[in-house]
C-alpha cells in the first residue's frame, strides 16, 4: 500500500506536468488523479484548498528543482559564461526531449492566473526571486561582480522563459541557441572588462 506522502508527491508531480504542458486553466483535478493514479478522495484530503493549493506545490517543486540545478551546474562550471551555457542548454534540453510539449511550471501561473490569486501569485514571486538570486550569487561565486551578476541572472532567467515560449510556437530550438549565445557573449564582456 502506498504511503500518503507518496501519493501527494505523486499528485504533486503530476500537476506539474499538467500545468507545464496545457497550463493552469486546462489542469482539471480528475486529470491529476489519472495521471498520478491516486484514489479520488484523496484530493481534498491532501490538498484542502483545492487547485490553489496543488498549484502552488507544484510551483514550490518547481523551483527548489531550478535551485538545486542552478547550485549543480555551478559546481561544474569554470566560469559564470560556462554556468549560462549550462543553464540555457539544459532548459533547450528539456524542450527537445519533450518534443515542444513542456513549458515551465510557474509562467502559467503568472500569465493565467495573475493577480487573481495572492497564493500563488506569491509562490511565482519567491520562484522568480530564488531562481534570480541563485544564479547571481553563482556567478559572482564564479567570479563576476555583484551589479554584473546581478543583471546576468535576470537575463538568464527571462531570457530561457522567454525562449520556451518562442521555440514551442517555432516547433524550433533555435530561440534556445539565440538566448545562450548572446547572454555568454554579455557575461564575456563582463569578464574582459575585468580584465
Amino acid at each position: 500500500m502506498a504511503r500518503r506522502s507518496d501519493t501527494k508527491k505523486r499528485m504533486v508531480g503530476a500537476a506539474r506536468q499538467l500545468i507545464r504542458e496545457h497550463g493552469y486553466h486546462s489542469m482539471a483535478l480528475s486529470d491529476v488523479v489519472e495521471r498520478s493514479a491516486s484514489p479520488r478522495g484523496s484530493v481534498y484530503y491532501h490538498f484542502p484548498q483545492g487547485k490553489v493549493q496543488m498549484a502552488a506545490e507544484a510551483a514550490e517543486v518547481h523551483t527548489r528543482e531550478q535551485v538545486d540545478l542552478i547550485t549543480q551546474l555551478a559546481g561544474e562550471a569554470a566560469s559564470p559564461e560556462g554556468l549560462v551555457r549550462a543553464y540555457v542548454e539544459r532548459a533547450r534540453e528539456g524542450m527537445l526531449a519533450s518534443d515542444y510539449g513542456r513549458g515551465c511550471t510557474i509562467a502559467p501561473l503568472v500569465l493565467e492566473v495573475g493577480g487573481a490569486s495572492e497564493e500563488l501569485g506569491a509562490a511565482s514571486r519567491r520562484a522568480f526571486v530564488l531562481m534570480v538570486e541563485t544564479l547571481a550569487l553563482q556567478f559572482v561565486v564564479l567570479g563576476a561582480d555583484t551589479a554584473d551578476a546581478r543583471e546576468l541572472a535576470h537575463a538568464t532567467v527571462a531570457g530561457v522563459e522567454g525562449a520556451m515560449v518562442t521555440s514551442r510556437a517555432l516547433r524550433s530550438p533555435e530561440p534556445f541557441d539565440a538566448v545562450r549565445d548572446t547572454l555568454v557573449g554579455r557575461a564575456q564582456a563582463f569578464a574582459a572588462v575585468r580584465d
